[in-house]
């Protein structure tokens, strides 16, 4: 369940780099960007999709601004499976996360 997100892969000039994009704004006007060697601070959607990324590995930097994410990749890395992470994003209720009921936000079971 959650928000679907539409991913478009779009190759760049430059080897080793591209650009995917999105139906959704991540950013907003402002631009963040993120290096694997460097740890990953806030929960803000774009952090949040840096970190999964990075997880993934075979990426060096990965660049948001507004609803365009560019990715440059390590040295022999494809971009396998990045799509897939990225249209995740706002899915919320996974195999082996429980989904929560009226009680867990503090109703009651009337």
């Amino acid at each position: 369940m959650g928000q679907s997100v539409t991913v478009l892969e779009k190759p760049s000039n430059r080897p080793g780099i591209v650009r995917f994009e999105i139906n959704r704004i991540l950013t907003g006007m402002g631009h963040e960007r993120y290096r694997a060697d460097q740890p990953i601070e806030g929960d803000r959607p774009p952090d949040v999709l840096a970190r999964r990324l990075f997880e993934r590995g075979g990426i060096e930097t990965v660049s948001i601004y507004s609803n365009v994410i560019t990715v440059d990749l390590g040295r022999g890395s494809d971009t396998d499976g990045i799509a897939e992470i990225i249209g995740d994003l706002y899915t919320y209720y996974r195999p082996g996360v429980e989904v929560p009921d009226a009680a867990s936000f503090g109703a009651s079971a009337d």
